[in-house]
């Protein structure tokens, strides 16, 4: 692997794994209140887009942090929803 490759590899783990503490959070209080509903629905299309993209281009990097990434929007979305009043 080339070394923008891995730049890519670690930029996209940072950044993917910056979402568990949410994740856990919401999981541990079961209070999604203060979680923006609208932001992640878009936010979550934009990282399925880059996914697209990083299969499209064959950078696996963009493809595989941008699939972390949306797992952990999707759950926080999931979580949202059960835990609503």
């Amino acid at each position: 692997m080339r070394t923008h490759d891995w730049i890519g590899l670690l930029a996209g783990t940072l950044t993917t794994i910056a979402f568990i503490p949410q994740v856990i959070k919401i999981w541990r209080s079961k209070k999604a209140d203060d979680i923006s509903i609208s932001m992640f629905l878009i936010f979550t299309a934009g990282v399925a887009l880059w996914m697209v993209f990083g299969i499209q281009t064959g950078s696996l990097p963009v493809t595989l942090a941008n699939a972390v990434t949306m797992v952990l929007a999707l759950v926080i979305l999931i979580l949202k929803y059960h835990y609503r009043k």
